[in-house]
């Protein structure tokens, strides 16, 4: 480890002089020996780092999308050379460069913050051995290793014995439970980032082994956090907790505001965003009006969340346009301008009365049949069937027998005049 980390022993001098000069404020305020001051000092650091490395983070959620889109692509690749390796290579990084897409580019971050995390390893390794390193001379040296977090000195291990941690003034008792307490909230805070970012932006529309291979990294990550942190010291441990909870939240506010097209968070933020420009008419961000205008551009190969937002628009009465803005609509308008009444009750009062399925058409048709055969029948009766009295009392007998009529009607016969003759059967 010292041989790593003397690689990046030109980038000491910078971590050291930084970690003084915040020890030089919070050690006005708690005091100069204190844990406080040196752990925060320590936190100030990752947070420094992490805002200059904004612009890198975004470079890698814009890399990890691109290469969830070739996915797809990439398997195909894969499965037509899959006896050709040295073509299959060939496809891929050709597939990379017509798409504007760098694999590495996902791992951008993490790679810039590996020299500030071995250059801060070796400066606490060298407070924990009582070497100067970089700007922290004897008195620094000194008021660092008094400097104790919760009992724990800012140089001990896990894995140091009690004959270690006498000349730092602590128990062994203290240093475990600190480290170890350290150690499960760092694995914790690196799983639950892995699995917010499986479980709400992923796009579940797609099934490719990008995803097995996140899934897998959700359990491993951890684990190795676990194996390693015990052999780092308090101090590093405060820097790698520092930056899991960084990355943790900064990852909750890109899946909450720019999410994964086809993804829960997608879904979610769709929704919201809806009822937001339903209630004011409008977009209030800049981010609002790309996501939108993104949306318009796709056309019909927009997914089922993009879809319902749409049309949720649409009906009541506003249009999504190219440039992203939410206008209404022409005729929603002209309906407003007639009536006045709002763009809620306008909508509903074109909605059309939904259609019935066959089955429901099906269900109705027989009653309908029976009220045109009763009413058929009615309308077939003669009228001298009708009582009237008098001499004509005799002919009506056999004509109002109700069975005699409707044989009469069913079987063919004309009311009246010459009847039809039948036609001979055939044998």
């Amino acid at each position: 480890m010292d041989t790593i980390a003397s690689l990046f022993s030109f980038i000491t001098t910078p971590v050291s002089w930084v970690i003084v000069q915040f020890h030089k404020v919070y050690g006005a305020i708690f005091g100069p020996d204190t844990g406080w001051a040196w752990g925060l000092s320590i936190v100030s650091l990752v947070i420094l780092i992490r805002i200059c490395l904004i612009p890198l983070f975004v470079k890698q959620i814009k890399a990890t999308r691109a290469m969830q889109t070739l996915q797809p692509e990439m398997k195909k690749i894969q499965e037509r050379y899959k006896n050709d390796k040295q073509r299959q290579s060939e496809e891929m990084m050709k597939l990379y460069k017509e798409t504007g897409t760098n694999p590495l580019s996902s791992c951008l971050p993490i790679l810039a913050q590996s020299p500030f995390f071995f250059a801060l390893y070796h400066v606490l390794n060298g407070i924990a051995n009582g070497d100067t390193i970089g700007v922290i001379n004897d008195s620094l040296l000194e008021s660092a290793q008094k400097a104790h977090i919760f009992g724990a000195p800012l140089a001990a291990k896990f894995t140091d014995s009690a004959s270690d941690l006498v000349s730092f003034d602590a128990s062994l008792t203290n240093v475990r439970i600190v480290t170890a307490i350290m150690i499960i909230m760092m694995s914790a805070s690196q799983f639950f980032t892995q699995r917010q970012l499986m479980t709400k932006n992923v796009d579940t529309s797609v099934k490719t082994p990008f995803m097995q291979q996140q899934k897998m990294l959700m359990y491993v990550f951890p684990v190795m956090f676990a194996v390693f942190g015990i052999n780092f010291p308090v101090g590093v441990l405060v820097y790698w907790l520092t930056t899991n909870v960084w990355t943790m939240g900064q990852q909750m506010y890109v899946i909450r505001n720019n999410p994964t097209p086809g993804s829960k968070a997608q879904a979610a933020y769709l929704e919201r965003l809806y009822k937001h420009v339903t209630h004011h008419g409008k977009t209030r961000s800049r981010g609002e009006r790309a996501i939108v205008k993104a949306i318009v551009a796709k056309g019909r190969e927009r997914n089922d969340a993009e879809r319902k937002f749409i049309n949720g628009l649409t009906k009541v009465g506003f249009a999504a346009q190219a440039d992203g803005t939410v206008i209404k609509s022409e005729a929603q308008a002209a309906a407003q301008a007639e009536d006045g009444t709002p763009t809620s009750a306008a909508a509903a009062k074109r909605q059309q009365p939904k259609r019935q399925s066959k089955s429901q058409r099906q269900s109705t048709a027989p009653a309908k049949g029976a009220e045109e055969t009763i009413s058929l029948s009615k309308s077939d009766e003669p009228e001298d069937a009708k009582p009237s009295g008098g001499a004509g009392t005799a002919k009506q007998a056999a004509p109002k027998s109700g069975s005699g009529g409707r044989s009469k009607a069913q079987s063919g016969q004309r009311k009246g005049g010459p009847q039809r003759p039948k036609s001979p059967s055939k044998k």
